[in-house]
């Protein structure tokens, strides 16, 4: 009996341990059933992790995303979504530009944001530089030795940006991106780069546009002239010294034919003085000249002849100006002539008629007088041989300092068809090969004894054994050009006249142009011409800009005239068209843009 319960005992616990031990076991099963597995991680990273971009320009950017099947991310500058206009923007491609103009501090932080967690996002530092200058275009194109300013012209100029002339950094003013103004000295002649530097950060320089120095010394500033008609001008010399009029031709070799020259002219004629003190037959004797300055209005002009050759105004000539031959011009060449000491240039007229508020007038040109200024080859000017009239006068004021420095103009009865620098143009009367071209120069034979002349002629004939003479037009022969001045003794001036044409030497002419060889090249290239504003309301300023390459001068017009500067503001009252003239010695180029006027 005790052995049967013993042995149920001994049954009955291994039956129990047998129970706990596959209770834990399931337990364990089912636990492990119905917990759910460790969540996955979101990330977002960004490339480029760093980088530096140019304002303006732009830098893509990627976005990777993992943890999520949800790749979307949405992209901030600075926090800002879609970036800002003082930072820049980026869209949803990742595509991020930067401002025009660099913030304070120059960085950023670009930021793709997890659609799928907002919490999440990946980031890039973006540094921010000045953009690279882009340089068009440089005026002047050329220079002489001395003190010079250029308008320098392009896109994206920073303040700051320096203009560089060589490896010389030139005083540079800053005006607009388009736009900067530099002044420099040219102490050697030759052809200079010429660059733009962007400061830091990111500091880059631009292409390079050639400056040439001409090797002569950069004329004087014309503001020393004083203001009125005949007025002196005080020494001021037109044009740099290596112009033409201005040359020293007393070492210059004799043209071979020169006899041959001086013997179909005549002998025998004697020099003439074109002009004295008084009138005659009701007419002063000479070519009058105005000397005006800034508050001199501009005046439209109307060509009646050879508007094709001639620039357009307006131009700063009072409709009072004397007209060659005054008070009683006639039918005359009526030659009219300004020049204005604020911005150095002078206007001349040919055939000029006074009108209500305009002149009329055959034709008529501008000259630079600070620059070696070449009419396009075959064009006239005032004149015929397509000269400046006012640089070959004879002036009392000059006389009375005791020196011409310059050239003189005279006419001859007939001319060949051909011309000579500084020449343009040729009005052939004769096809006599013995016929001088435009532009020849003569000068007074070294021997020639001046000693038994007055005063005042030892100047003049000086100044024809040093400059000569350079033909100018057909007229009478020997007839010398000046001014009319009531200081003149005209008993004395005609004593020039025992002076005749066998005491000169015609200088060799070289280069001779004719119809077979008149020199051919590239006219100026008007790149933009544009307004601030193309429709406005009567009364708003607007601003006119350009870029041009290759002129020796630009001309707006209407209501501006010639300037030496790349953009102008006007102010129209009605709808406009305005027109760019670019000129160089090779022809003009011209654009146009209208205003409308509301």
């Amino acid at each position: 009996m005790r052995v049967t319960y013993r042995r149920y005992l001994g049954f009955l616990a291994l039956l129990l341990s047998a129970f706990f031990v596959a209770g834990c076991g399931a337990g364990s099963s089912s636990s492990g059933s119905q917990q759910p597995p460790p969540s996955a991680t979101i990330a977002v990273s960004v490339s480029p992790l760093t980088t530096s971009v140019r304002a303006g320009a732009s830098a893509t950017f990627s976005a990777a995303v993992t943890g999520t099947s949800n790749t979307a991310v949405t992209w901030y500058v600075n926090d800002t979504a879609g970036g800002s206009a003082g930072l820049g923007t980026i869209d949803t491609s990742g595509k991020y530009t930067a401002p025009a103009a660099l913030p304070n501090p120059n960085s950023v932080t670009v930021m793709a944001v997890s659609s799928a967690d907002a919490s999440k996002n990946g980031t890039s530092a973006v540094t921010l530089l000045n953009p690279t200058p882009v340089l068009t275009g440089i005026s002047p194109a050329s220079t002489n030795l001395g003190n010079f300013t250029l308008t320098v012209s392009g896109s994206s100029f920073v303040s700051g940006a320096q203009v560089m002339f060589g490896t010389t950094a030139l005083a540079t003013t800053f005006v607009s991106s388009a736009q900067l103004t530099a002044t420099g000295d040219a102490t050697s002649a030759g052809t200079f780069s010429v660059t733009v530097e962007n400061p830091a950060p990111g500091s880059s320089s631009s292409s390079v546009e050639n400056l040439t120095v001409n090797g002569s010394q950069q004329a004087s500033n014309c503001s020393q002239m004083a203001v009125g008609q005949g007025a002196s001008l005080n020494g001021f010399l037109p044009f740099p010294s290596d112009n033409l009029w201005n040359k020293d031709i007393s070492g210059a070799t004799v043209d071979s034919n020169s006899a041959n020259y001086i013997s179909y002219i005549g002998v025998s004629v004697g020099l003439h003085p074109d002009f004295g003190s008084g009138e005659y037959d009701g007419s002063y004797m000479g070519i009058p000249y105005t000397i005006v300055n800034s508050g001199q209005a501009l005046i439209p002009i109307t060509y009646t002849a050879y508007g094709d050759e001639s620039d357009p105004g307006p131009m700063p000539i009072p409709l009072t100006a004397p007209i060659e031959g005054y008070p009683n011009p006639g039918t005359g060449d009526r030659h009219v002539l300004v020049l204005d000491n604020a911005n150095c240039f002078l206007y001349e007229l040919y055939s000029s008629y006074p009108q209500t508020a305009s002149w009329d007038a055959g034709s008529g040109a501008v000259w630079d007088l600070l620059a070696d200024e070449q009419r396009p080859y075959t064009w006239t000017s005032a004149d015929a041989a397509g000269l400046p009239i006012f640089p070959g006068l004879v002036r009392y004021d000059e006389v009375a300092a005791g020196a011409i420095n310059h050239a003189i103009r005279f006419t001859l009865q007939n001319s060949s068809a051909g011309f000579t620098p500084p020449a343009s143009h040729w009005a052939s009367t004769t096809s006599n090969a013995n016929a001088l071209p435009m532009g020849a120069r003569l000068r007074l034979k070294a021997g020639f004894d001046v000693s038994t002349f007055s005063a005042t002629n030892q100047v003049i004939l000086n100044a024809m054994k040093k400059y000569g003479l350079i033909m100018a037009d057909n007229g009478s022969s020997m007839y010398i050009s000046g001014t009319p001045d009531d200081r003149w003794n005209n008993d004395d001036l005609h004593n020039l006249g025992l002076v005749t044409a066998s005491d000169f030497d015609v200088m060799q002419i070289s280069p001779l142009y004719t119809a077979a060889n008149v020199p051919t090249g590239p006219a100026p290239q008007i790149t933009q011409f544009i307004a601030s504003a193309n429709s406005v309301s009567a009364g708003t300023p607007v601003t006119l800009s350009w870029q041009v390459t290759g002129a020796a001068y630009v001309i707006v017009s209407p209501g501006v005239g010639v300037t030496r500067g790349t953009s102008v503001s006007v102010t129209p009252s009605a709808t406009t068209t305005y027109t760019l003239y670019a000129t160089n010695a090779y022809g003009q180029t011209t654009a146009s843009t209208t205003i409308t006027v509301q």
